[in-house]
């Protein structure tokens, strides 16, 4: 997954070839077939390893990753909007690139278009889950439900706020970090 997401990110997804990440990999194109049956799974695949931090991690159901128990187990909620904010940096750092390839991509390919779909839909769900969490032990704001909650942590935590700040304002991801945890704070919490 490493090797395929070098040669997307150096190639784009048009000109990534099979036997380049083969080859890339140090791998019989076999072996690429069996890790994936297409390129667009081979995408697919290297944007869930880079979210993950790896093949290996994800291969873990996101919520027992050791980064999402700590947010989950946290009983503090200002603590767990804080560790979740401390999670962003290294995942908009590590998939950002290849996101922005599947973007590129997803125009002429309905499969990538329905990769987009789905990591988008993943996301909501697993946010609403950590919003409800917020609302169950009382943390959220009077009148927010963890739908909204979950929009707006969704949309703080974006990779267009990540890149607007940091890639072109040119902030640090520690600045941002604590931004982010300091506006979902006073936007979610009572």
């Amino acid at each position: 997954m490493a090797a395929a997401a070098r040669v997307f990110l150096e190639h784009g997804y048009a000109g990534a070839t099979i036997p380049a990440i083969a080859a890339e990999a140090g791998v019989a194109l076999q072996t690429v077939y069996r890790a994936a049956p297409s390129k667009a799974g081979l995408l697919e695949a290297a944007v869930t390893a880079a979210v993950a931090g790896g093949s290996e991690r994800a291969a873990v159901p996101v919520e027992q990753r050791p980064a999402v128990r700590a947010v989950i187990e946290e009983t503090d909620p200002y603590r767990q909007l804080a560790l979740y904010a401390r999670t962003q940096p290294g995942i908009w750092s590590r998939v950002g690139p290849l996101l922005r390839v599947l973007e590129a991509a997803a125009a002429s390919e309905p499969d990538l278009g329905r990769l987009q779909q789905e990591q988008d839909a993943q996301r909501l769900a697993g946010l609403t889950r950590f919003a409800r969490l917020l609302q169950e032990r009382g943390a959220l704001r009077a009148g927010l439900t963890p739908e909204h909650a979950a929009d707006i942590i969704v949309t703080l935590g974006s990779l267009a706020t990540y890149n607007s700040l940091v890639v072109t304002q040119g902030w640090t991801d520690d600045q941002y970090e604590a931004w982010l945890a300091d506006t979902l704070q006073h936007s979610l919490l009572a």
